[in-house]
């Protein structure tokens, strides 16, 4: 599993503290979600045009991106329509390979 990323520094050492009390079953598990939700950074969300855009910006088609992301040719022809949205896990490979490019896969 990655590594978790935390609004902030601050935001890290909370959460870090709250599982402590969690794992010593001080608070309970829906007080650590609260945790979870205010402290995690929520995977970005990418509309049907940023990522055509992106796919575009490398010259990939639709069927060679779907390789590097793992999925279906026609998952990503949804996310280009906007039938779909890409779920947590494909909407992080989606904001680092706009970060980094696909040559990280290489």
């Amino acid at each position: 599993m990655g590594k978790t990323r935390y609004r902030s520094d601050a935001f890290e050492a909370i959460h870090s503290a709250a599982k402590g009390l969690h794992d010593a079953r001080i608070i309970d598990k829906k007080t650590m979600r609260e945790f979870d939700a205010s402290c995690i950074e929520k995977p970005p969300e990418f509309k049907a045009r940023d990522i055509a855009r992106l796919r575009q910006t490398f010259n990939v088609s639709q069927s060679v991106f779907a390789v590097y992301l793992n999925t279906s040719t026609s998952t990503v022809q949804q996310w280009e329509r906007g039938d779909k949205k890409p779920s947590g896990m494909a909407a992080r490979l989606l904001q680092i390979i706009d970060k980094h490019g696909l040559g990280i896969f290489s």
